[in-house]
């Protein structure tokens, strides 16, 4: 029936074209039908134009009559542009010219109705991203609300300290609810002008509302950035990139309605990136562990020996049950699981790069977790120190020395990254260079060591690597898995994926295998299967069980949904089951 068709839309259009251009002047013709002057040529037999004007009426015609029409109409359709072009261009022509001019007309109904059936599958994705576009607006977080003002160090309680990193130190925290709460707590308070609240180990059981810490709070620090408000939000203005309206709306928000530059870039809300709740500055206060797990950073008023200022950029965020690397240590995901973990950063870096941020220090330590009703695991990346969110540059860093900051961790800094050269022209790409991250990472997830972190021969440099190197993953790792981080590891990134088109790999292998189980895959079966999806996903969201996280992901997939990178996504599928 294709084929059929695709003939009949070449049989038109190849008369179209014969009338318009073999035409003699004057004759009245229009596009797809003869005027009243438009003849067939001279020694035409009766019944011919009679038979090509019954070509739109017998399309209702069965299949024996309908070749034996084609067949004709073709041959006479073949005859007459010879005549009128190539015979007198030329002079003379065989039944070589009918083929061509078959084949001609044949092309021209293929090409038509391929453009046909991917504008019905563009305009199908469409209208599936406009539903849940909407459908994928973030949910208001309860704690990132103005009911509380919150930018003042002196309305937090303090818990223990969450961990720390190279330049900061988180600790759990909580805000005092009722005013009995805050005249319970006050015997917890620190000496006068040493900081907030803080509730010892020992007492946390006996006070009050203290078990539950909703938040974390992190302290950066400050040896280099003076001790001015101003100074220190344009010195950690990238911590900044995934703070609310609200946060920035605060202490922030004044500071720089001051100065002459705007604000730094910032961050569409996503599911699969932290939010910062609160932004603000304060004197540094002396939390627990502080003069043993970071005494040189602190102010010398806290210790005599210590580099920091006495005021600092403070962070007030959700509190994330562990990291990504502590959650592999105590829990092992089956294979379908760590897809849907791997699926989840890949979403998350797809965002950045749309909104022309790349990271730059992904990295298990910098990955948090926690849990649905069901016990599968929810990523979000944090940790935007280091990344490059400048809105003049966008994701093409220009690279003119050594002194141009390439970002953070260089044991997972992708090879276009780590092997730049400085230079008048040069310029650095970070489009796929998260993604390149995400790849090792997945060994994490897997099970595995990470290559680039293992030791003696195991380890691999991201400079000098060869892709032949790269450990196998598990067998029990689904094939379109395996081949996916071959490929996100690629040290050209030209060959490398986008995040889209690796979470979109991942989604089709996930949940469509039904539509990539086809011999033959079309645009109008992947849209019925899309169509499928998007009703699945609709009703799901109706239900309370324990598929919140692929529910989501459906959602996040159909909300990003592009027609081309889809395909593209296919396309790499298909030949990966096909090769041997």
């Amino acid at each position: 029936m294709a084929v059929r068709q695709a003939l009949g839309r070449g049989l038109h259009l190849g008369r179209a074209l014969l009338l318009r251009f073999t035409a003699k002047p004057g004759a009245a013709y229009g596009w797809g039908r003869p005027g009243p002057a438009a003849g067939w040529g001279r020694g035409e037999r009766p019944g011919r134009a009679a038979l090509l004007g019954a070509e739109a009426r017998g399309l209702g015609l069965r299949l024996p009559d309908r070749y034996h029409f084609f067949r004709q109409s073709v041959a006479g359709l073949a005859a007459r542009l010879q005549r009128q072009f190539v015979a007198r261009a030329r002079g003379g022509a065989g039944p070589c010219g009918r083929a061509v001019f078959l084949a001609f007309g044949l092309g021209l109904g293929l090409i038509e109705e391929k453009q046909a059936e991917s504008r019905r599958a563009a305009s199908a994705c469409r209208d599936i991203q406009a539903i849940f576009t909407q459908k994928n607006k973030p949910v208001p977080d309860p704690l990132d609300t103005r009911r509380w003002q919150g930018f003042r160090l002196e309305d937090y309680l303090i818990g223990q300290s969450l961990g720390k990193g190279c330049s900061a130190a988180v600790y759990e925290a909580t805000i005092p609810e009722l005013p009995q709460h805050l005249e319970k707590s006050k015997s917890t308070r620190l000496l006068p002008g040493r900081g907030p609240d803080v509730i010892p180990q020992g007492e946390r059981e006996q006070s009050p509302g203290a078990s539950a810490f909703p938040l974390a709070i992190k302290m950066m620090w400050n040896i280099s950035a003076g001790s001015s408000s101003e100074a220190i939000f344009s010195k950690m203005s990238q911590e900044l990139v995934p703070a609310s309206r609200v946060a920035l709306a605060g202490e922030y928000g004044a500071v720089v309605h001051k100065k002459s530059k705007g604000a730094p870039k910032q961050l569409a809300p996503h599911p699969n990136i932290i939010r910062v709740f609160r932004a603000f500055t304060s004197s540094v206060p002396l939390l627990p562990g502080a003069l043993t797990d970071y005494p040189d950073v602190l102010p010398p008023r806290l210790h005599p020996e210590g580099l920091g200022h006495g005021r600092t950029l403070f962070l007030v965020m959700k509190n994330y049950p562990c990291t990504l690397r502590q959650y592999l240590r105590v829990s092992t995901p089956s294979p379908r699981l760590a897809t849907v973990m791997t699926l989840q950063l890949l979403e998350g870096v797809d965002h950045l790069v749309q909104q022309g941020i790349a990271h730059r220090d992904l990295k298990s330590d910098n990955i948090l977790v926690e849990l649905d009703s069901g016990g599968c695991p929810w990523l979000v990346i944090s940790d935007f120190g280091c990344c490059l969110a400048d809105e003049s540059i966008g994701l093409q860093l220009p690279f003119p020395s050594w002194y141009v900051d390439r970002g953070g961790n260089g044991s997972l800094m992708a090879p276009e990254v780590a092997t730049a050269c400085p230079g008048p022209r040069a310029v650095i790409d970070y489009s796929k260079a998260d993604a390149w991250a995400v790849g090792t990472i997945a060994y994490e997830i897997f099970g595995l060591t990470n290559p680039f972190y293992g030791q003696g021969g195991a380890h691999l440099e991201s400079r000098s690597y060869q892709e032949a190197q790269l450990p196998a993953l598990p067998e029990s790792v689904p094939l379109d898995v395996r081949q996916l981080v071959r490929s996100l590891l690629q040290r050209e990134a030209s060959k490398r994926p986008s995040a889209r088109v690796a979470a979109n790999v991942l989604h089709l292998s996930l949940w469509g295998e039904d539509i990539l189980a086809l011999k033959h895959l079309k645009l109008d079966k992947m849209t019925g299967w899309l169509l499928q999806q998007s009703a699945a996903t609709l009703l799901a969201e109706r239900l309370t069980d324990k598929s919140y996280v692929e529910t989501k992901l459906k959602t996040l997939f159909l909300a990003n949904l592009e027609c081309e990178a889809l395909c593209q996504a296919a396309l790499l599928l298909c030949s990966w089951r096909a090769a041997p």
